[in-house]
């Protein structure tokens, strides 16, 4: 199997049809065998029926249901522990990405051998202030914190070698964050295409401007779990351990301040009433309880995490 298709979707009946059509005439084209896995992240129109239609007709075409909407992170997770092809690529189902990428893509991972290569929207058909500048500050932000420099993580149409889908690990809301996550997992031949972009034909965008807000939130777990995910005890113990001693020597200059104060005869002053008091025990308490959460994290990273938090109503 060269290619398993990735396509996530929500309400997108008016679109998966021509979808469809333009992937089968290029992956025909081009000789190229593969699957398409489509997966209903809880629509309420006619989208699963159609692709049940389309199934009957076509079996390379795969589809998941959702119970319910679940969000693209835990569709892409379902989808890709299913694929079978070589490359996999994903791409979103209302038509703004362009089926007739698909093989130059395919060509730079199997003969270029990158280990994904991510799509840039250059020229983006989308509202300026609500998606193109935002898009702009948000993706020097990741490039900037994560270190993989990509100009649009954004993008849903991507390629990935068939290694890479199977040894990373996609939930919460981390799917624009694959590369990073590849990279993080030794990953590190990545390379971005200038693709085609056009405006949504049908339907309206799923997605608002506060994704880039949970955007921002995820890229700040995402730059902790990378380096201390997996030795949180190297962060929360080594800040619980010098809080805890800056506030232990803060307390043992108060004590010995005390006995000074008491051996030249000078009583009166009380512990309590000096700030640093409160300032030291307060250290130490919170310098104690990191060490404990470091100590936890230790214990929990030893368990199996388990990110499969979606259900599944079918399978076809």
């Amino acid at each position: 199997m060269n290619l398993s298709i990735v396509i996530p979707l929500l309400n997108e009946e008016d679109s998966l049809e021509e979808l469809f059509s333009r992937i089968d005439n290029v992956c025909y084209t081009n000789s190229l065998s593969y699957e398409i896995w489509f997966v209903d992240d809880g629509s309420t129109d006619l989208s699963w029926s159609i692709i049940e239609n389309m199934k009957v007709q076509h079996p390379q075409i795969h589809a998941i249901k959702f119970s319910r909407n679940y969000g693209k992170s835990q569709a892409l997770h379902a989808a890709f522990e299913r694929s079978n092809g070589d490359v996999v690529i994903t791409m979103d189902a209302d038509l703004q990405d362009f089926p007739e990428e698909i093989p130059e893509l395919y060509k730079m991972v199997i003969e270029d051998n990158y280990d994904i290569v991510s799509g840039w929207k250059k020229k983006r058909f989308d509202n300026v202030m609500t998606k193109n500048v935002p898009s702009k500050l948000f993706n020097a932000a990741a490039r900037k914190v994560s270190g993989v420099y990509l100009h649009d993580f954004n993008c849903g149409l991507k390629a990935y070698k068939k290694q890479v889908v199977k040894s990373i690990d996609v939930y919460g809301d981390m799917h624009r964050y694959i590369p990073v996550l590849a990279a993080n997992a030794g990953f590190r031949r990545i390379t971005e295409k200038e693709v085609q972009h056009q405006a949504r034909p049908y339907g309206t965008s799923k997605f608002g401007t506060e994704r880039f807000i949970r955007g921002f939130l995820d890229l700040v777990t995402l730059w902790f779990v990378s380096r201390f995910g997996g030795r949180p005890m190297h962060f929360f113990g080594a800040v619980g351990t010098v809080m805890f001693i800056v506030g232990f020597l803060s307390a043992l200059w108060l004590g010995v301040s005390k006995l000074i104060d008491v051996a030249r005869g000078i009583y009166g002053h009380l512990i309590t009433n000096n700030p640093w008091f409160f300032i030291a025990l307060t250290m130490m308490m919170m310098g104690t309880l990191l060490f404990i959460a470091g100590f936890l994290g230790e214990m929990i990273i030893r368990t199996n995490r388990e990110h499969k938090n979606y259900n599944i109503d079918e399978v076809i």
